[in-house]
């Protein structure tokens, strides 16, 4: 998120209203419904998360072990079933 300045963006009529509220400080507006972003939407988080997690059903399917799975990407091996389990769960429900 990033800060705007708000004589940049809002008439001077609307900045003295809000001046009466809140007077030199950080204010957050939030969006308007329905423009709302998923978590790690606009950072790429979810992206690189499902990649992972796709990588690490695909290492599972072939032979790779949850306790080495667990330790090449850093997870629990309760994480790592879990993963598993979802994965498994999406590539059965999309067939």
């Amino acid at each position: 998120m990033r800060y705007v300045k708000a004589k940049k963006v809002l008439p001077k009529e609307i900045i003295e209203i809000i001046q009466e509220y809140v007077d030199g400080e950080y204010i957050y507006i939030p969006r308007k419904s329905g423009n709302e972003k998923a978590w790690g939407e606009k950072n790429g988080t979810r992206s690189s998360l499902k990649q992972r997690n796709s990588e690490i059903y695909i290492k599972y399917i072939n032979n790779i072990s949850i306790k080495e799975l667990a330790r090449l990407y850093f997870l629990s091996e309760h994480s790592i079933r879990r993963i598993i389990n979802q994965e498994g769960s999406l590539r059965t429900s999309s067939i």
